[in-house]
């Protein structure tokens, strides 16, 4: 029996996603189930695609609700508890709130791989939580043919400083709080075993702080960058502000490795997917093909892509009033 955890996956971390298009058809026409009187009221829904669900649950807070669970991207057990416990988090501080409670959901092949490791990846979700000051209180376990990991998070937050991805406007920056190339690095590390230190750490680092800069900031749209890819989030924050997202190319960020690990061909299904979703949206026409893969490129346990000024991060572009295409990359 190998111990490469990635062998037992079809697809790693966010880019083992539903395909963008194929879960826009899945949900569309899907309306909540309660009535505000029943459940206080819905802030944020299924409307735009938003990073989690929202709900005043009295004058000033709203309760904010999320899950995120994925293969494994990364072959040592604790990293991949880590990376994973990182990124259901993420969807919480996206939406400006701070996470409160957190549940394991963890699908394991109890006959092929054992509890051992998945002891390994639960302490690394574990660790994860108690770094963010957020409780972690069981969950539910699966008996199931490949390994999959994540939690569902509950947070709060002020419901009149939400960030969301439908409130950007023309004039504002976009700030980009951690760098690309995540993928086809995972990729590379699933096809050799070869590991990207940085990618890691860029992987385990919990995007709090940013969120909390940009509500502090005033901050109030939003949204963070996994596996859709930058392409992918921008275009539908853009899309559901009602504006063009101008990207700056030569201003955005990369993971050391990521441009070596693109021209060897480590490159996820994920991203290609990404790439042709947004390309009949978006003006590539000024940029290479290599860059145009790169800014698709399927994140896991990315940054936060925020419509204003973040301290430290990199501005990569701006919102414009709607033009031709939703996204334009020069």
């Amino acid at each position: 029996m190998t111990d490469r955890l990635t062998q037992y996956a079809h697809g790693g971390g966010c880019a083992c996603k539903i395909p963008p298009d194929e879960l826009e058809e899945m949900v569309r026409g899907l309306t909540a189930g309660a009535t505000p009187s029943a459940a206080g009221e819905l802030l944020v829904g299924l409307e735009t695609g938003d990073d989690a669900a929202a709900v005043r649950i009295d004058g000033d807070r709203a309760l904010v609700s999320t899950t995120d669970f994925f293969t494994p991207v990364v072959d040592d057990a604790y990293d991949w508890g880590r990376i994973a416990a990182t990124n259901a988090l993420s969807d919480v501080y996206a939406m400006g709130a701070s996470p409160v409670l957190a549940l394991n959901l963890l699908c394991w092949p109890r006959d092929v791989l054992p509890p051992e490791l998945a002891g390994e990846v639960l302490r690394g979700g574990a660790d994860v939580c108690r770094n963010a000051g957020c409780h972690l209180a069981g969950g539910h376990s699966v008996d199931d043919p490949e390994p999959k990991y994540g939690l569902a998070v509950t947070g709060l937050a002020d419901a009149a400083a939400l960030l969301r991805n439908d409130t950007g406007i023309a004039g504002l920056p976009l700030s980009l709080t951690k760098p690309l190339g995540l993928g086809v690095l995972n990729a590379r590390h699933k096809a050799t075993g070869e590991r990207s230190e940085e990618a890691i750490a860029v992987m385990t680092t919990l995007n709090d702080a940013a969120s909390r800069a940009a509500v502090a900031a005033g901050v109030r749209c939003a949204t963070d960058v996994t596996g859709f890819g930058l392409l992918g989030h921008v275009y539908k924050l853009a899309r559901a502000s009602g504006v063009t997202a101008v990207i700056d190319s030569a201003a955005v960020p990369y993971v050391d490795g990521a441009r070596t690990a693109l021209a060897e061909g480590f490159v996820p299904g994920g991203s290609r997917r990404n790439l042709d979703w947004v390309r009949p949206h978006t003006d590539l026409s000024t940029v290479d093909d290599d860059t145009a893969m790169l800014l698709a490129d399927a994140q896991t346990s990315g940054g936060l892509l925020v419509a204003g000024e973040v301290p430290g991060a990199p501005v990569v572009g701006e919102l414009v009033p709607r033009g031709e295409h939703t996204v334009v990359v020069r």
